[in-house]
């Protein structure tokens, strides 16, 4: 661990003619800094140039990977970098010279006492004059739009940042989905939303800049749909913008293909390649499937009841019960709880185990509940998590399955999706684990649950949901 508190991370790729004028002119500042580079392997020879730093100054650092990955993976990773090694500020800025060294110490002075500090181009007139009119398209667009869409008004797509790490925890950069140049508006406006200070200092932009600009007209495209993707949650799903403390630090591993196979599930669900659909189930999970499970849950639930919420996923119909029941969150997939958690905080309890598992005593809830389960599974098992659900409930308790049935307008949707992306583009993209055991009918139900020792006491299958789930509620036999 070096002795020095400042890190400067400068992510390269093909930056051979300015790394060593940057590395110089940070120098001669006198900072006390410690300099990471990363290079992502660029093909003119940027990375061998970086080592011999290396070899020469014991304050320099390098990173070298395999590929050109992303400019957000490369700042989320130098991130990472700085905590693990323990540094108390971080500096993050380009090696093209469009950030210039000469503003660290402004940085550093100016930004005291707060937790960010921000290097605008926009507070001062004619900071991008000898821009290309693209860029400089760009550039503005994308400040108007982070400025009317998420309501921020920093200068948040540019990488010139100053970062207090000690008053940042590093689970809220680990928030940001993005790998690419939107994680920089991403992160300053998680930042901004988790109350965290910000200042701005003026920077102008040198008249030319050393090299050429890496962004591609693709990644203007993929961060403009990030940009809508964030002001759909801000309006639609703020809660999942929210930081609440580290989810998980110690949690029981199972080394099994189940969990490994709902660990990538969820793992995948944070940097979705289907992002458009994620948005459409955050609508219809918020305003459609809520309401449904507000209803049942009222009505076989009493107020202040102990309850299992098996298979929880990441919860985000949950809103609603957290305070009027008392939640047990289960999952078998610790970046399912860990997306749970982030949610509800200390609210509720969060348990890492296998539904056919669980790791309480006999007769511990008043009921149990969970929504789209049962269908990944067989009869058999579905029998056998039946059998342990009746274990962990009280002889008065209740379950309500929420179980798509095979003649739900949901599954005949996701069916022509599946079929336009993988049989007419040729996608192969698989939007949700396979689906075994969708329900045929209130007999079908009945047949699987009495052999577990249920009875039905309701069923509904109707417009509540616009015909999404046949909801299950279910009584212990001897009750």
């Amino acid at each position: 661990m070096s002795e020095n508190k400042l890190l400067v991370f400068i992510p390269t790729y093909n930056e051979r003619e300015n790394i060593g004028l940057m590395y110089s002119q940070i120098k001669t500042l006198d900072l006390g800094c410690d300099i990471l580079f990363m290079d992502d392997n660029s093909p003119d020879g940027s990375g061998a140039i970086i080592d011999g730093l290396t070899r020469q100054d014991k304050d320099v650092y390098a990173v070298h990977r395999p590929a050109k990955l992303g400019i957000g993976s490369a700042h989320m990773e130098g991130i990472r970098w700085a905590y693990a090694q323990g540094y108390d500020e971080l500096v993050t800025m380009d090696c093209d010279f469009s950030h210039s060294p000469k503003y660290l110490k402004r940085f550093l002075s100016e930004g005291e006492g707060f937790d960010v500090v921000v290097g605008s181009r926009y507070r001062k007139k004619k900071s991008l004059s000898r821009w290309t009119f693209f860029r400089k398209l760009l550039t503005h667009l994308g400040h108007f739009l982070t400025s009317v869409l998420l309501d921020m008004p920093y200068d948040a797509t540019g990488a010139f940042r100053l970062y207090r790490l000690k008053q940042i925890p590093l689970g809220l950069f680990e928030m940001v989905s993005s790998q690419s140049y939107s994680f920089l508006f991403e992160s300053l406006y998680l930042l901004q939303r988790n109350k965290h200070s910000i200042k701005e200092v003026s920077i102008y932009l040198p008249t030319r800049t050393y090299g050429h600009s890496k962004m591609r007209l693709a990644d203007a495209s993929q961060s403009l749909f990030q940009l809508f993707r964030l002001w759909y949650k801000r309006v639609f799903d703020p809660r999942s913008l929210k930081y609440r403390g580290p989810a998980l630090e110690q949690v029981k591993v199972f080394a099994n293909s189940q969990q490994a196979q709902w660990d990538a599930y969820w793992t995948a669900k944070k940097n979705s390649g289907f992002a458009l659909y994620d948005l459409i189930a955050v609508f219809y999970r918020k305003f459609i499937i809520k309401g449904i499970l507000n209803h049942f849950t009222r009505k076989h639930f009493p107020f202040g009841a102990r309850v299992l919420h098996a298979g929880c996923g990441s919860g985000q119909v949950d809103e609603d019960l957290i305070g009027r029941l008392r939640i047990s969150a289960l999952d078998i997939s610790a970046p399912a709880l860990d997306w749970y958690k982030r949610q509800y905080g200390s609210s509720c309890e969060v348990i890492q185990a296998s539904i056919f598992d669980i790791p309480v005593p006999d007769g511990t809830f008043d009921g149990v509940y969970n929504l789209g389960v049962m269908e990944h599974f067989s009869a058999q098992e579905i029998e056998k998590i039946l059998r342990e659900f009746k274990r962990v409930i009280k002889p008065s308790g209740r379950i309500i399955l929420f179980w798509p049935p095979e003649f739900g307008l949901s599954v005949r949707f996701l069916k022509g999706v599946h079929f336009v992306l993988n049989k007419l583009l040729k996608k192969n993209i698989q939007l949700h684990p396979e689906e075994i055991t969708r329900l045929q009918s209130r007999e079908h139900a009945l047949a699987i649950c009495s052999k577990a020792g249920f009875s039905v006491v309701d069923y509904y299958f109707g417009a509540r949901d616009l015909f999404t789930y046949c909801v299950v509620a279910l009584a212990k036999d001897n009750a």
